[in-house]
């Protein structure tokens, strides 16, 4: 009797372990993610900036339509992992969406293990040197009058891999949970948020 209650504990402790490291990765993902969406208002806000000096008074500022560029590529490159971590992503539903959570969760599994985690570490692998080299000279603006922080501007590519990669990570574990039967679903925005089953 004993032994049946141990291996009964193991097993929901490992998953209370996967799915605590997995609260943690979201944390670390969401909180990237909820700050870098209020770059959002200040793209639109600089862009109409843009718009009415140019237009309006005939006069522009290299470094404001230069900050355009950093912001949009700032929001995008930083929210990726967040918008992956709430299954924001396109997904083709036509399959997916009839299928039970455990055969979700293992084909986010495979996809996230053979798809998701390599092109991470191939993009990290591939931008590591661009982005030494731009530091290591450093790199000044775009244009003349431009922003000097085009090295900042390129360490957004591992900067987007590494934290897609922790996203991919979160969701991996949280549908490691589902297979063992401890989360209802690995979908945080659908209802699953890796809550452990009682």
């Amino acid at each position: 009797m004993g032994l049946n209650s141990s291996q009964g504990t193991r097993p929901r402790g490992a998953i209370r372990l996967l799915l605590a490291a997995a609260r943690g990765l979201d944390a670390l993902v969401r909180t990237v993610g909820r700050t870098v969406r209020w770059l959002a208002v200040v793209l639109v806000l600089v862009q109409l900036a843009v718009v009415i000096l140019r237009y309006a008074y005939g006069s522009s500022f290299i470094w404001m339509q230069e900050s355009v560029i950093y912001t949009h590529a700032a929001l995008f490159m930083l929210a990726i992992g967040y918008t992956f971590l709430v299954d924001g992503h396109v997904r083709v539903d036509v399959f997916f969406a009839r299928w039970s959570p455990r055969t979700k969760a293992l084909v986010d599994i495979v996809g996230i293990l053979f798809a998701a985690l390599p092109f991470c570490a191939l993009v990290i692998w591939a931008s590591w040197g661009y982005v030494a080299v731009s530091f290591r000279l450093g790199e000044g603006p775009m244009q003349v009058g431009g922003l000097p922080l085009l090295p900042w501007l390129k360490s957004l590519i591992p900067a987007m891999a590494v934290l897609l990669a922790l996203a991919s990570l979160a969701v991996l574990l949280r549908a490691l949970a589902v297979l063992l039967g401890g989360a209802a679903s690995h979908l945080p925005e659908r209802g699953g948020h890796g809550a452990p089953t009682p």
